[in-house]
């Protein structure tokens, strides 16, 4: 592995945590849109990610074990809105977009599902600017050395 791979791969996993946590944000932020620019309510948005790079399968590292194998970092692959969840109803006739029987869809956001997923990414942010910060004072060190 490169001198500067770690941290390459730590900054990866910076990057794709911090639009996680965007991406959050925005759902928090649109809790109450019950009409977007399409006239649909919002929806829950998702990221999904994967590894940099070449996708490498199980079979094919576990078949060359003999070379060495390295890590490439993360990427985000796409944000997708969640159709899983239901939109909530509610009733509410005065609103402006209540249907002719007086409900109104709120979007499929849930607070606390939303807050326990930017606490996860929170802690995978900070845990890569940890690896971060070790692999530069390992680098650091390793410089030091060589001037004595």
């Amino acid at each position: 592995m490169g001198m500067f791979e770690g941290m390459a791969i730590s900054g990866s996993g910076l990057t794709a945590q911090r639009y996680r946590m965007d991406i959050i944000s925005e759902n928090l932020a649109n809790i109450d849109t019950t009409r977007t620019e399409d006239g649909t309510p919002y929806r829950r948005k998702m990221v999904t990610f994967e590894e940099r790079g070449d996708r490498t399968s199980f079979e094919s590292v576990l078949n060359t074990a003999s070379k060495q194998y390295h890590g490439k970092g993360v990427k985000v692959t796409g944000v997708y809105e969640d159709y899983s969840s239901d939109l909530i109803k509610a009733y509410d006739p005065s609103h402006p977009d209540a249907d002719e029987d007086g409900y109104v869809y709120y979007p499929n956001v849930n607070t606390v599902q939303e807050m326990t997923d930017l606490i996860d990414a929170s802690r995978s942010f900070e845990a890569n600017a940890t690896a971060f910060d070790a692999t530069k004072s390992m680098m650091m060190k390793a410089l030091s050395m060589g001037n004595n």
